[in-house]
């Protein structure tokens, strides 16, 4: 990328940063939260997107970037060795991949069962590393479906009970993403369903803070029932480039 087109992109950054973060102080003052105390912090999710372009975004303060497909996240890692952002794994995660995906990932979000969380602690363990920050990944659709990431809500407890067992893996919280439109759901009552889960959650281990919602078109309605994190990838990219 020549020197003007870099100049281009990081301004056209900017100024979409700009506009969804005052959404969302927007969003966290109308529901009342104070900004010290009950911050609410933005994953830029910038799949499909080429490494440069979270380089800029380091440049104007991004420090959190979510991945959903390993090879494409790992690639970009390499790229950036000196950029200081956390890595978020967002997509849903087999269970053949957890070993690559612990080399890389700060945040794995998508943690949905019981056999992935077993995977993603032996392969922390073989890695040496300290312990890996992980969410509880909540299926918030009226019918889930085959290929949709997430627990059942019913089954949160048990699966942040394995997590929470565990040495290599440190409880996190929650996330979710709303009913796809098609559903019928309102966005509000699923992430008011959400904020249930992490209270029970959070009863038992209090640092599981995290509560990771709202993206792009639905982040005011995920803040106004207790987000802590949104995942915001079209409202500051752009178009997504296609995949080939």
């Amino acid at each position: 990328m020549d020197a003007e087109r870099r100049n281009e992109r990081r301004s056209e950054l900017k100024e979409r940063l700009t506009t969804v973060l005052e959404r969302i102080e927007r969003a966290r003052r109308e529901d009342g939260r104070n900004g010290d105390t009950d911050p609410v912090s933005l994953v830029v999710v910038t799949k499909t997107f080429p490494a440069s372009d979270v380089g800029l975004l380091a440049e104007l303060g991004v420090r959190d970037v979510g991945e959903n497909r390993d090879q494409e996240a790992k690639a970009k890692v390499a790229e950036l060795p000196d950029v200081n952002v956390r890595w978020h794994m967002i997509g849903r995660l087999q269970r053949n991949k957890a070993a690559s995906v612990a080399g890389w990932a700060d945040v794995v979000e998508s943690v949905d069962r019981l056999e992935l969380a077993d995977a993603l602690d032996s392969a922390v363990t073989r890695r040496g590393r300290g312990p890996l920050d992980v969410l509880v990944q909540v299926n918030l659709d009226p019918f889930p479906e085959q290929g949709r990431g997430g627990v059942a809500p019913d089954g949160a407890m048990e699966l942040a009970e394995k997590i929470a067992s565990t040495q290599t893996l440190r409880l996190a919280g929650v996330m979710a993403v709303a009913p796809h439109p098609d559903t019928g759901v309102d966005p509000a009552a699923a992430f008011a369903r959400l904020r249930e889960v992490a209270d029970r959650i959070q009863g038992t281990w209090p640092t599981a803070r995290t509560i990771s919602a709202g993206m792009s078109h639905d982040l005011e309605a995920a803040i106004s029932h207790g987000a802590t994190q949104v995942r915001v990838g079209g409202a500051i990219l752009g178009e997504r480039p296609r995949v080939q």
